[in-house]
């Protein structure tokens, strides 16, 4: 069974395996046999046969939406019957403009979240008998020269991380950019931070801790290594990519600047992906990227105080903060 490579990445580095490696039976396999502590996640054992992979990365891609469609709504629906009994005002204008029921639909993306990641452990350790994150690939690259990664150690680490941060400024920049050279209307985002304080900080609080991590694992951690042992490298990244992008567009429709930003830092994500062949470079600069913007979320309102008025009023920053919809 052949793999594509992309034609530019390099070759993956097999490193030794340890003393003790541990046993893995990846599914399809005739018999049981020893695999090295550092797997391959171009080659991922949950992902064998290639087939079956790809099956199990389309369905982690719809439980992840499903999961954050419908889990929200363990807290949203308690507080519609009460309102509609007590109130009588459970109409969607009424909702739309309820500072609770909108702060209840972001503080209800978390439990889809780790839902969404629960989900996925299961998938990727095969009933718990592969090691989640090394199976993922979530490890710095042991060895690419071009991209800065050389040796070993906490200073490679380092550099990585310096790496990694200043893509994530670049990325933020070039969409603050686009956003301020095409600007358009308000999207569904933008009145939801706008509603209150307390949604404002959920969203930055979900933009940090919780999609980086839950995004990272089901586009660039399962959906690609699947889709590439199939299609090869580049028709990966453009699914990928545009798979990401697509979920956004309900959301987003009414700003097409936006869209084309998240584009943007879906195929940045996803090219250093393919690139590295590891997982952990693309979530630090998802994360640096929603970092900088959950930041200027939550300062925004006190920065405002010191401007003056102005008959131009900006756009909206950067509407595509929050990326939690997975």
């Amino acid at each position: 069974m052949s793999t594509h490579q992309p034609p530019t990445f390099e070759e993956p580095v097999v490193e030794q395996p340890s003393a003790t490696p541990p046993v893995i039976e990846p599914v399809g396999a005739v018999q049981s046999q020893s695999v090295p502590a550092v797997l391959d996640p171009d080659n991922p054992p949950w992902a064998l046969p290639p087939w079956l992979g790809a099956t199990k990365a389309f369905i982690m891609w719809i439980a992840s939406v499903a999961c954050l469609l419908l889990v929200p709504l363990i807290l949203v629906i308690p507080y519609v019957i009460y309102k509609a009994t007590t109130s009588h005002q459970a109409a969607v204008g009424d909702l739309l403009g309820d500072k609770t029921f909108l702060f209840l639909n972001v503080l209800g993306v978390i439990p889809a979240h780790i839902v969404t990641l629960g989900i996925a452990y299961l998938m990727v350790t095969n009933g718990r008998r592969n090691p989640f994150f090394k199976a993922l690939g979530f490890s710095w690259p042991p060895s690419l020269k071009t991209f800065g990664f050389t040796g070993s150690g906490s200073w490679t680490n380092l550099k990585g991380v310096i790496i990694c941060s200043v893509i994530g400024a670049v990325l933020f920049g070039l969409g603050a950019l686009i956003t301020q050279l095409f600007p358009g209307q308000k999207t569904d985002l933008d009145l939801l931070i706008e509603s209150s304080y307390a949604a404002r900080v959920a969203t930055a609080f979900l933009a940090v801790v919780t999609a980086p991590l839950v995004e990272e694992v089901v586009y660039r951690g399962m959906l690609y290594p699947a889709s590439h042992r199939i299609l090869g490298a580049w028709p990966s990244i453009a699914i990928v990519s545009l798979l990401f992008a697509a979920v956004h567009v309900v959301q987003y429709k009414n700003n097409l600047a936006v869209i084309g930003v998240i584009t943007l830092v879906s195929v940045t994500l996803t090219m250093v992906r393919a690139f590295t062949r590891r997982l952990l470079p693309s979530f630090v600069i998802h994360l640096v990227f929603n970092g900088i913007q959950a930041v200027i979320f939550v300062l925004a309102p006190f920065l405002t105080r010191f401007q003056e008025p102005s008959p131009h009023p900006a756009p909206a920053l950067l509407a595509f903060v929050l990326k939690h919809i997975c």
